[in-house]
C-alpha cells in the first residue's frame, strides 16, 4: 500500500509540472525536494483559496481540521478516506456531533473552552462528540479521522451556532473541488463520490499486486 500511494504521489507532482511545462525540475533536483515543495505550494494555495473566501465573506469557511483534510486528499487521494463521500459525510457527521455534546450539556450560548478553560460540562461535550463521530463513521463506513477534529472544534465552543454547519460545510466542498481539479489534472483518477468505485478502474500501473507474503 505505501509503494502504491508513493507512485501516486509522485505521479500527481509529475503531472502538474508536465501540465505547467515545468518537467525539468524533476530531472534538476531529486524526487523528494520536487514533493516537498510541490506540498508546500500545493498545500499552502488550497487553505489560502478557502481563507480567502473566509476573509471576504467574514464566514467561518476556514477551520483547523480542514488543515488534516487537505493533506489526505493529495497524500492518499484514492484511500478511501480521501474519498468525496468520506470527506463530506465525516465532517458533517463531526460538526453534528459537537452541536449534540453542546446542547446536551447546555454549553450552546457559553464562550469557547479557550477562554474560560476547561469544565466538567466541557469534558463531558467533547467526550460525546467525539464517541458519536466515532461510531457513526464506522457503523456507516465513511471514516474521515480529521472529522474527530470537527467534532472537537465545534464541542469546545469555536463553532456554537448550527447555522455555522452549513458554512463549514462549504469549506469541506471547496477544498474537494480543488482536490479534483489537481489529481484530475495529473492523471489520478480521483472519485467524484467514492473510492470503491473508482478502484474498479484504476490503470494497471497503479493497482497493487501482493506479494508472495500476501503484502
Amino acid at each position: 500500500m505505501s509503494l502504491r500511494n508513493e507512485k501516486l504521489r509522485w505521479q500527481l507532482v509529475s503531472g502538474v509540472l508536465q501540465a505547467l511545462h515545468l518537467e525539468r525540475l524533476q530531472s534538476r533536483y531529486s524526487p523528494k525536494v520536487v514533493m516537498a515543495v510541490f506540498n508546500l505550494i500545493n498545500s499552502g494555495v488550497s487553505i489560502a483559496l478557502v481563507a480567502m473566501l473566509a476573509l471576504v465573506t467574514q464566514a467561518p469557511f476556514i477551520f483547523p481540521s480542514l488543515g488534516a483534510t487537505a493533506f489526505i486528499l493529495f497524500h492518499v487521494p484514492l484511500a478511501q478516506p480521501a474519498s468525496p463521500r468520506n470527506v463530506l459525510f465525516g465532517h458533517f457527521i463531526g460538526a453534528l456531533a459537537g452541536l449534540v455534546g453542546l446542547y446536551l450539556f447546555g454549553l450552546q450560548d457559553a464562550p469557547s473552552a479557550f477562554l474560560t478553560g476547561v469544565d466538567l460540562s466541557r469534558v463531558g461535550a467533547a467526550a460525546i462528540a467525539m464517541g458519536i463521530t466515532g461510531c457513526l463513521m464506522v457503523a456507516f463506513d465513511m471514516v474521515h479521522p480529521p472529522a474527530g477534529a470537527t467534532a472537537l472544534i465545534v464541542s469546545l465552543g469555536l463553532m456554537t451556532n448550527p447555522e455555522q454547519l452549513a458554512v463549514l460545510m462549504g469549506g469541506v466542498l471547496i477544498l474537494l473541488m480543488q482536490a479534483f481539479f489537481m489529481n484530475r489534472l495529473a492523471g489520478i483518477p480521483y472519485p467524484l463520490w467514492s473510492s470503491q468505485a473508482t478502484s474498479r478502474r484504476q490503470p494497471k500501473h497503479l493497482v497493487h499486486k501482493p506479494d508472495a507474503r500476501g503484502t
